[in-house]
This record gives C-alpha cells, structure tokens and sequence, in this order.
C-alpha cells in the first residue's frame, strides 16, 4: 500500500474511511503474524510453550490429580488452553511496549493512516495466535487420548468463546503496554496477575476440593466460568450459565479497559 494509495482514502476532513480503515488494520495484522517469519523466538511462544504446559501438566500432574495422566488429561486440557490464551495476551503487552520504546509507532505516525490501525491490527494479529496455539494444544490433546465429545458445533463455539473473551483482555494488555516502563516490568505483572488467577479456579482441579474461603472466590473468578464453558462445550456438559458469566464478564471487562487503553494509546501516539 503506497503514501499516494492511502492518501487518497482519506475523507475530506483528514479522516479515514471505514472500508480503508479495514485495509489498513488488516495490513498492520499481516505484518505482525509476518515477523514470526523473522523472528523464530515467538515460536517458542506460540507452539512449544503450549506443548510444554500440556505435557508437564499431564504427566506431572495427572497422576497424583485423578490417578492416571489420561484421566486428568480430559479434566485439565480446557483449563491448560485457557491459561494459556490468557498469558499470550500479554504478549501483546510486550509487543505494544517494545514498538513503543524502540519508536515504531513515531514512524508509524508519520503515515496517514488512522492512528488506531496499528494497534487494532496488532490485536487482530494475535488472536490469530490464539488460534494457532489452540489448536495445536487440542491436537495434541487428541494424540494423547482426549476427544471433543461435545461435537464440532460445541468445538466450534468454545473456540469462538475462547477468541472472545482473549479479545476483552486484550484491552487490559493494551493497557499495561502502554503504562509499564519496559518489557520486564510487562513480565512481572503478567506473572503477578495470571498466574493467581488460573490458579485459584476450576482450570486444573475441582472448586470443591478448596477451602471454603478459596471456593469463594473461585466460584466468581472469571477464570473459572470461562474453563467451565470451554470444557462444557468440547465435552457436551451444561454451559448456558459459565457461558453466559464468561460473556458478562468479557463485556465488563472491554468496557473498563477499551476506554482506558484507548486514552493511553492516544496520549502515546
């Protein structure tokens, strides 16, 4: 796409028009998932981080859970893709506040295309990772003996469900991108945050196993919900309710951290 191309997609009063938007947003995405090309680290991100999680926690784990790694496989994997989905968006935090430091967006802002292209396009990049990583983590799930017993109409809804509420966190990443001093601060958060929150819920044991004041918690954790849905679709258990707390609660939360993250975008760029 040349200067002279976007240039001219422009309205008269300097802003873009929607199907232009579109373009470019779908431009800025394109050269996000390109740089995994030239970048064989997020490989390790995308694919053998997500290989890990479900080895070590079926084979480790399983045994002592349920009594045998396959058996704890059909209870956790859900619970592993979720955890999972939720530590890839903070590598769109990472990715936001490396562009922002090593000033790719000030060239960027030299283009005339809509300011939130860029970021938008990130986004949409990196749940196309979320996707990718997904369906790696359930095929091999499937090669150690776990089926999607709730057919491919349920698969195909926790998919959507899962992609979803990735994009409602995303904006909570935005968020910490745009705020944290460096990379490593991004880490430390995410570490900080994720890991008690999948921790504390139904992603990889039963809340009824917890003290009471720990079942508390979980049972509103939004982590919870979530890997209750998931589960409940790729297995064919009830999800009217988890579904339905999931969606609430990825509605609440893009509606708190869109705003914010928006506003910080803005003042950044």
């Amino acid at each position: 796409m040349t200067a002279t191309t976007i240039t001219a997609q422009l309205t008269g009063s300097g802003r873009v028009k929607p199907l232009a938007w579109m373009q470019q947003t779908l431009t800025m995405a394109w050269r996000s998932l390109v740089a995994v090309k030239h970048n064989p680290l997020e490989l390790v991100d995308y694919s053998v981080t997500p290989i890990m999680f479900v080895f070590l926690f079926t084979y480790v784990l399983g045994g002592q859970m349920t009594g045998s790694p396959e058996a704890y496989l059909k209870y956790a994997l859900p619970g592993i893709i979720v955890q999972n989905t939720l530590f890839m968006t903070m590598y769109t935090a990472m990715a936001l506040n490396t562009d922002l430091t090593k000033g790719v967006f000030d060239r960027l802002r030299s283009l005339p295309i809509a300011r939130s292209a860029p970021l938008i396009g990130r986004i949409t990049a990196d749940l196309a990772k979320h996707v990718w990583a997904m369906l790696l983590m359930i095929g091999l799930g499937l090669l150690l003996g776990f089926r999607v017993t709730g057919g491919v109409g349920g698969f195909l809804a926790g998919a959507l469900l899962l992609v979803v509420f990735a994009a409602a966190v995303s904006w909570s990443a935005v968020l910490i991108g745009m705020l944290a001093g460096d990379v490593e601060k991004v880490q430390a958060f995410a570490f900080t945050l994720i890991f008690p929150i999948t921790f504390t819920s139904s992603a990889f044991v039963m809340v009824d196993t917890m003290p009471g004041w720990l079942q508390a918690w979980s049972d509103v954790n939004p982590v919870t919900h979530l890997s209750d849905a998931f589960r409940g679709l790729l297995l064919g258990g009830p999800v009217a309710e988890p579904v339905l707390w999931s969606l609430l609660w990825a509605v609440g939360i893009a509606a708190v951290f869109c705003p914010l993250a928006m506003r910080a975008y803005r003042a950044k760029v």
